[in-house]
């Protein structure tokens, strides 16, 4: 496989530190789609207080991927996600995935850190889906 095999997806209005850190939102490979891990920072920079609305925001980071590469939530496959407090806020976090990810369930995990690389945030979100 060449890197001539894998296509970046870039939204519109994506950040500016996708470029500034050198990585890239998603890249599609082979009939998937690798989405790197979105937390549920505002493009401003901003992170909400609560596990609910930082959970829904990177559930909007994830869509506005998604939808870019043409496909959906149901095309999630594989969901892996880290929280900073992870038995505090599971249930709230439960609740909200519920909101975007219905039947059939993606395989998941859920990983409990100690940070995350934005200041403030309490959950990253990283996918793998098919196109």
């Amino acid at each position: 496989m060449s890197k001539t095999d894998q296509k970046v997806i870039y939204p519109e209005g994506a950040p500016d530190y996708y470029r500034e850190w050198g990585f890239s939102p998603a890249v599609e490979c082979q009939g998937f789609i690798f989405v790197s891990g979105c937390t549920g920072t505002f493009d401003d920079g901003t992170v909400p207080e609560d596990i609910e609305d930082q959970t829904r925001q990177a559930f909007k980071r994830i869509n506005a991927v998604l939808e870019e590469a043409g496909i959906g939530y149901s095309n999630i496959v594989e969901m892996t996600t880290y929280h900073v407090g992870l038995s505090s806020h599971l249930e709230k976090f439960i609740a909200v995935k519920s909101e975007f990810i219905s039947e059939p369930y993606p395989a998941w995990t859920a990983i409990g850190v100690t940070e995350l690389a934005s200041e403030g945030a309490l959950v990253e979100i990283r996918v793998m889906a098919k196109t």
